[in-house]
């Protein structure tokens, strides 16, 4: 069948799913599935003082990454709100950040106003390299991963063809939200701090210096109570629609949060990711968007 595209929000272009989305979820727990993701943007970030000075800049211990590892940052705001999220692969001579692509011309231009006179040097490499969801079992980040040159995509995309099947968008987002990984633009608003998405010693280093919105994570760590906790939401699957991003949740008639990322999983059926109040009873049976929904903690 022909691919379907998203049609809006941050994926649009993307390709949504090819009519057999049970098939591709499948596929993708198997670990015999891959996506095209070269709508994200990739960042290049060349020079010698690249991994000390994103290390400064960003939650992550970057230092002495090894080439062709992966790993996931945030950049946090003075009051320790996240600003920026993406995932980011050194290959020796440059680092590659990849993120949303909305996000791009605000992270180019804070990385721009940031390099002072270190020997780092910032561009949009989008046109030159594209990122693959690669064949495999699923890790923590969403990967595998490939940071493929344009010239030679088609190639790889046909390599891949040869023991996987590929997948849209609608497969990568239900693992994901059934995996609790929050998406910024989706599960995270202007207020939204580390502590509270279960990003703590994934995306946030503890064991490091000193870095922009640190002193926020620390103290709400060692007090322990973030305002909010993250949860995967078990939709009603009886409403043949699913509530929206930002729909409200309810306990009662308290507003206790919104919803995030909503999907439809092969196993779980409808489920969606939800910031609310940590307040909030985890037993209390909620009201998304005007649909029901049991809760699951994630954070």
């Amino acid at each position: 069948m022909s691919a379907v595209l998203v049609d809006n929000g941050i994926d649009k272009g993307a390709i949504w799913h090819f009519g057999e989305v049970a098939k591709e979820q499948r596929a993708l727990a198997d670990g015999k599935a891959w996506a095209d993701l070269s709508h994200r943007t990739v960042i290049e970030v060349a020079g010698e003082d690249r991994l000390s000075w994103l290390h400064s800049l960003t939650t992550q211990h970057l230092e002495k990454l090894e080439p062709g590892r992966w790993i996931d940052a945030l950049i946090l705001d003075p009051q320790g709100h996240i600003e920026q999220q993406f995932i980011l692969v050194d290959d020796g001579k440059a680092s590659y950040l990849v993120l949303d692509s909305q996000l791009a011309p605000a992270l180019i231009n804070h990385l721009e106003k940031m390099r002072f006179m270190l020997r780092v040097s910032v561009r949009d490499a989008s046109y030159d390299y594209a990122i693959l969801k690669a064949p495999g079992k699923s890790d923590a980040l969403g990967g595998p991963y490939a940071l493929v040159p344009r010239a030679e995509i088609e190639n790889m995309k046909a390599l891949f063809d040869g023991n996987a099947i590929q997948v849209g968008i609608w497969a990568l987002e239900a693992e994901r939200i059934a995996a609790g990984r929050p998406r910024i633009g989706l599960d995270m608003d202007h207020k939204s701090i580390p502590n509270e998405l279960g990003l703590l010693n994934k995306s946030v280093h503890m064991n490091k210096g000193c870095y922009r919105g640190q002193e926020t994570v620390a103290k709400v760590f060692n007090l322990g109570r973030p305002p909010r906790r993250l949860v995967l939401l078990h939709l009603d699957g009886s409403n043949v629609e699913l509530p929206v991003t930002g729909a409200v949740v309810m306990n009662g008639e308290s507003e206790v949060g919104f919803i995030g990322s909503v999907g439809r999983h092969y196993e779980l059926g409808p489920i969606a990711l939800s910031l609310i109040k940590r307040s909030t009873p985890t037993d209390a049976t909620l009201i998304a968007g005007g649909v029901s929904a049991s809760q699951e903690v994630i954070s």
